[in-house]
């Protein structure tokens, strides 16, 4: 995505299907109004970039973190279904800006905590299966361009169960997975991304716009 800090917005000409006033978005997120407003740039490059339609759709997703949009990866698949809050099968501005800032530094750790489970609990029971933990597993080595024998995958995933299995009942509740990150915080350190609170650096036309301070959201 580092490509897309070229792109330039001075003006908009239309708002997008699903756009949240950029103060509201600020007050019930990490971001701040300018910080908001640069993201806009980047909603609108990755919305536009297969269909032109102020949506991001899941091929579009797919090609900004892996640059393709036919590429199949769990990782990039779950991550579109937690952001699709609506689940409508595309991602408003609203809420690419309110999953996203799950991923800012300031966010509070119980919070990527939360997320992180989520993205891990794939059939959405509440718990974190072995079967979804070893398919996680495969993923990220695939991601990783790593390939290990079935065998080490098994034994990693026993493991961890063990570990974070505290009740004994073979899979992993949110309570368990929180205990287990709190000895283990390198677990979440993919839910933060550095450059989004550099985002206004990246995109600084739009400080020449925005017509509200962040220091007016202090209360």
């Amino acid at each position: 995505m580092n490509s897309l800090a070229g792109c330039f917005c001075l003006k908009r000409n239309r708002n997008p299907p699903g756009f949240e006033d950029s103060m509201l978005l600020a007050s019930e997120t990490t971001f701040t109004v300018n910080e908001v407003e640069a993201l806009f740039c980047l909603y609108e490059e990755l919305s536009s970039s297969i269909i032109d339609d102020g949506l991001i759709h899941k091929e579009e997703f797919q090609l900004a973190l892996l640059n393709s949009s036919n590429k199949k990866n769990l990782f990039t698949d779950r991550l579109f279904d937690l952001f699709d809050l609506k689940r409508n099968g595309v991602i408003e501005f609203g809420e690419f800006v309110r999953c996203l800032s799950i991923f800012h530094p300031r966010t509070p750790a119980a919070d990527k905590i939360s997320f992180a489970f989520r993205l891990y609990d794939l059939r959405r029971t509440g718990y974190i299966e072995r079967d979804e933990l070893k398919e996680m597993v495969v993923a990220f080595l695939q991601e990783s361009d790593l390939s290990l024998p079935d065998d080490v995958v098994e034994a990693i995933v026993n493991k961890t169960i063990m570990e974070a299995d505290l009740k004994g009942d073979g899979r992993i509740d949110q309570e368990e997975w929180k205990q287990l990150v709190g000895r283990y915080p390198s677990l979440i350190k993919n839910m933060t991304l550095p450059y989004l609170q550099e985002i206004t650096v990246a995109f600084p036309n739009f400080l020449m716009r925005t017509q509200v301070h962040d220091s007016e959201l202090v209360s």
